[in-house]
């Protein structure tokens, strides 16, 4: 998951086959490190092309027993080309939007990056 920021506003995604917005994210593919996964998925789904990334946290997610890790990632966005995959739009918010894709975890993580923001890295 990788929280980006471009001129100061949040940077969300729109899938073409949802009327919601989630935070970019995605797989790692093999042979991938976490890192250019979300390097990838960054430019896959948001189009950004000059950005700055880091990661800022490692979280879980339970599910019946079952545990699924994930990165969450910071990024600063200073170029865009146009969209290419399955995002139909990107737009840019002052803060979470409230129609959210995943609303069981996107408030979470977005707190998290916001915590990171403020109390320094």
């Amino acid at each position: 998951v990788i929280a980006a920021r471009y001129q100061n506003k949040w940077v969300f995604v729109k899938h073409k086959e949802r009327d919601t917005y989630e935070i970019a994210g995605g797989h790692i593919d093999e042979g991938e490190t976490a890192l250019e996964a979300a390097k990838r998925e960054l430019k896959e789904e948001t189009g950004a092309t000059d950005f700055t990334i880091e990661m800022i946290a490692i979280y879980g997610v339970k599910k019946n027993d079952f545990i699924d890790y994930g990165g969450l990632f910071i990024a600063e966005c200073f170029q865009f080309e146009a969209l290419h995959h399955e995002i139909e739009s990107i737009e840019f918010f002052d803060d979470l939007p409230n129609n959210l894709t995943y609303p069981a975890i996107q408030p979470y993580l977005f707190e998290r990056v916001k915590d990171y923001l403020n109390y320094g890295n």
